[in-house]
């Protein structure tokens, strides 16, 4: 295999930021060098991005992948050993792209413990079932190459012996071009038994689910994978150290181990120096509702939200004064009003301030045409359609929240109900075994924050038509 590798083309020099012969040699040089401060981010330019094949324009397969970069010298890295890829890592910044934003080195590093015998996994989360969020079902589809070559990776930083990749039922191309990835990179010697000649045995396996919104918690979707029901654990013990098959376990999401073959070629420095500190790199975005283009890109992380709006997306249907608020993370995450869009900076600290979260950078866009009150009220019957049912707060509460909310449409309810809504949210928040309880109270606490204005005129309205109807049949 080793033989093979060598008579593979090398990139070119703008897709290898500084990558030369010797392998590396120049990381470390990179490292001690202090990047000037910045203060914009954005646009990314072409030369930087690490998913170059994002709208499938080009081959997916080995072929095409590995003319894109992907398996570039991999058995090299590989053999930088553990400490190498996980110390890049951190250099990198890289935080965990599937909405908590863990740091990724650290995560990884969790594993790296004495073995008391039990094997070790990775286990890739690819059940992206937040509403408004299209980012991973895309690397599956047109560069599969990036997550496979990923897994292998982070999988030796992890001492891992097996990926398992978990992805949503729905994805069927997607599962269809991943499975199509991992038996070519079988066939070509890439990961299996020696993988890429390097003596580290990896297998990468595919395990499909069947949609079920619960099963992007970590721990539920390691019971599904077992075979048991999607209910998420209590924690302790954490997956790294009971996870799946009672054996050590990170699970970690498709785009951040997807980026971990780039990071270890361009090392960690290039990827830190995208973005503001603590919030480092290139994201996927995805921007749908009312935009002119709906799309996913790669951008720098920290790029104003009215920026990669206006930039990719064409803008607001109606121009920019006709937003009326943006959910910035996807549908669990506060929506923020016109006023804070055009402040607000795409990153998780920047949207922190804003009282709301960077979640999947899932940006959903709503014009003053929207029925504000009637959007959230679908998405707390979407959560409480996918709630387990195991916590009493997120079973009972959401249940309770969905029929409150559903009144404020009409604005058949009380003032007071308001607050009685928000105290409802509080206790659902933080309250329950996973975050669903918490991604349910988000919205409705946007909601009355931003809106409540309102949900009172609502009411006003009702009440005053109310007592002009009885007036007129008495």
């Amino acid at each position: 295999m080793a033989g093979t590798l060598s008579r593979w083309a090398p990139l070119p020099r703008s897709h290898l930021g500084c990558l030369s012969s010797p392998f590396l040699s120049c990381v470390s040089v990179r490292h001690n060098t202090t990047p000037p401060a910045k203060s914009q981010y954005g646009p990314l330019k072409d030369e930087d991005r690490i998913f170059t094949n994002l709208y499938g324009r080009h081959d997916w397969r080995l072929k095409g992948a590995m003319k894109r970069g992907d398996w570039y010298k991999t058995k090299e890295i590989l053999e930088k050993g553990v400490d190498w890829i996980l110390n890049e890592i951190k250099t990198s910044g890289l935080r965990g792209r599937g909405g908590a934003g863990f740091p990724s080195g650290m995560k990884w590093g969790f594993m790296n413990k004495p073995s008391d015998g039990r094997p070790k996994y990775l286990v890739v989360n690819a059940d992206e079932g937040e509403p408004g969020t299209c980012k991973d079902r895309e690397i599956m589809r047109h560069d599969p190459h990036k997550l496979v070559e990923g897994c292998l990776i982070a999988g030796r930083a992890m001492g891992a012996q097996a990926a398992y990749i978990y992805i949503r039922g729905e994805f069927y191309n997607e599962a269809s071009n991943m499975q199509v990835a991992i038996s070519e990179a079988y066939q070509a010697g890439l990961i299996g038994k020696n993988a890429c000649g390097s003596g580290y045995d990896f297998d990468v396996f595919m395990h499909r689910g069947a949609g079920a919104y619960i099963c992007g918690e970590e721990t539920a979707l390691i019971e599904s994978l077992e075979g048991k029901q999607g209910k998420p654990r209590l924690k302790p013990p954490f997956p790294a150290d009971v996870g799946v098959f009672g054996c050590p376990t990170t699970v970690s999401n498709v785009e951040t181990v997807a980026v971990a073959p780039a990071i270890c070629r361009r090392g960690g420095t290039w990827f830190a120096s995208f973005g503001r500190a603590r919030n480092s790199g290139t994201k996927l975005f995805n921007i749908s509702g009312h935009v002119v283009n709906p799309c996913t890109v790669e951008e720098e992380m920290s790029i104003p939200l009215k920026d990669l709006i206006e930039r990719h997306a064409g803008g607001v249907t109606g121009g920019w004064d006709n937003l009326l608020a943006i959910i910035p993370g996807g549908s669990s995450t506060p929506l923020i009003p016109k006023h804070v869009c055009e402040e607000a900076i795409m990153d998780f600290d920047g949207l922190v301030a804003c009282q709301t979260s960077l979640g999947t950078a899932a940006i959903i866009v709503m014009n003053k045409q929207t029925d504000i009150v009637r959007a959230i009220a679908r998405l707390i019957e979407f959560y409480k359609h996918e709630s387990c049912g195991q916590c009493t707060p997120c079973r009972e509460g959401i249940s309770w929240m969905n029929k409150i909310i559903h009144r404020f449409i009409t604005g058949n309810a009380q003032p007071s109900e308001i607050d009685m809504l928000w105290e409802l949210s509080k206790q659902i928040e933080g309250h329950t075994i996973c975050a669903l309880g918490d991604g349910a109270a988000w919205p409705v606490q946007g909601l009355i924050r931003h809106f409540r204005p309102e949900l009172e005129e609502r009411m006003r309205k009702y009440h005053g038509e109310e007592l002009q109807s009885v007036a007129a049949s008495g």
